[in-house]
């Protein structure tokens, strides 16, 4: 056997196995390699319940005549949570239930299918896991399929499955739709914020949009395992599209890790932290997690939202225009993600770029 390659960067991720063909296998435990470290969490309060996210009407804020007070919920929410529910996002019932349903379909397929599309060496996308950098790391209870949707040039057909037989497709007119949320949303936002630059929006109907889609199988132990670790997103803007009722999204608030409930019809946006940081830090990039269910499988489709390569990342000049210092650096978005992928996991990586 040739020797395993040792990742460079984070853009590296050691091929591990299946959670997916684990979790055929019924197990009555996990393999310690799942097992957290629950020194690591101790700090962390059990879920709490009583609280739930905020929910957001598009359709309201693009109407004048309920935008002024819906506007101030966007506002709230960004601010105090980084997390809401989006409702009437204008994504349609179909383009929602073809993706959702290609992406069922994909993780049906028997893992030698899915192996087609696996990731290679010095490349995150395609089949398989993320970050993961050393045979000693601690393992998440998930398998995905990360892929380049947008702009097309950034494809790359090679990892893009050609099973189910409308995935290409559908996964492109899917993407299309969401970037309208997207533009009218940040647009929304700059709103919010109180400024008149239109490029702060605008730079996202060229942006680059990344897919990620999350199986999670059943586990034997879901309390002993962790879906997605906790991290906040690098991008400016992400939209979870629930596949299922299964709950399994937890946001960091004030201490207490809060379930996001689904909701049917509902799209979660999460502020990232390009937006905290062209906020000068008014919006939060909450830290977020995964957690799995011990007799249901979940699945999530996640958009990862970009502005155009050409925008810088730092403070909006009329945020500090106004006296106001500026909280963080401003940096090309090519060394934005450069720093990124060779920056080290364990420290949050917005830390960084502070002044």
């Amino acid at each position: 056997m040739g020797e395993v390659q040792v990742p460079e960067n984070l853009e590296w991720s050691l091929p591990v196995p299946s959670v997916q063909e684990l979790a055929l296998q019924h197990l009555h435990a996990v393999p310690p390699r799942y097992i957290r470290d629950h020194d690591a969490d101790a700090h962390e309060i059990i879920t709490d319940q009583s609280l739930s996210v905020p929910l957001i009407d598009l359709a309201k804020l693009l109407n004048q005549d309920s935008q002024a007070m819906e506007l101030q919920k966007l506002h709230s929410a960004c601010k105090h949570w980084g997390l809401f529910q989006l409702i009437n996002h204008g994504v349609s019932d179909e383009s929602v239930r073809n993706m959702r349903d290609q992406a069922q379909e994909f993780f049906e397929l028997p893992l030698q299918e899915k192996e087609r599309w696996v990731q290679k060496p010095g490349n995150l996308e395609g089949y398989g896991h993320s970050f993961i950098t050393s045979e000693q790391q601690k393992l998440e209870w998930s398998d995905m399929i990360f892929l380049k949707v947008l702009p097309a040039q950034n494809k790359n057909l090679e990892f893009w499955p050609q099973k189910p037989l409308k995935f290409r497709e559908t996964l492109e007119s899917y993407t299309e739709d969401v970037k309208g949320v997207v533009v009218s949303l940040v647009r929304l936002m700059a709103m919010g914020l109180q400024l008149q630059d239109k490029e702060f929006y605008k730079t996202y109907q060229q942006g680059r949009y990344d897919v990620r889609m999350n199986f999670y199988p059943p586990c034997p132990e879901p309390e002993r395992v962790v879906g997605v670790n906790a991290h906040a997103d690098i991008n400016g803007i992400t939209l979870l599209l629930e596949c299922g009722d299964t709950p399994g999204l937890q946001v960091l608030k004030d201490g207490k890790w809060i379930l996001v409930q689904p909701i049917d019809g509902a799209i979660v946006v999460d502020i990232g932290q390009i937006m905290e940081i062209m906020s000068n830090g008014i919006y939060k990039s909450p830290l977020h997690r995964a957690v799995v269910n011990k007799s249901k499988e979940r699945l999530s489709i996640v958009t990862f939202c970009y502005p155009n390569s050409s925008h810088d990342i730092g403070p909006a000049k009329e945020l500090i225009n106004s006296g106001i210092p500026p909280l963080y650096k401003t940096v090309s978005l090519d060394e934005y993600l450069h720093l990124f992928l060779n920056s080290k996991l364990e420290v949050p990586f917005i830390e960084s770029l502070k002044f």
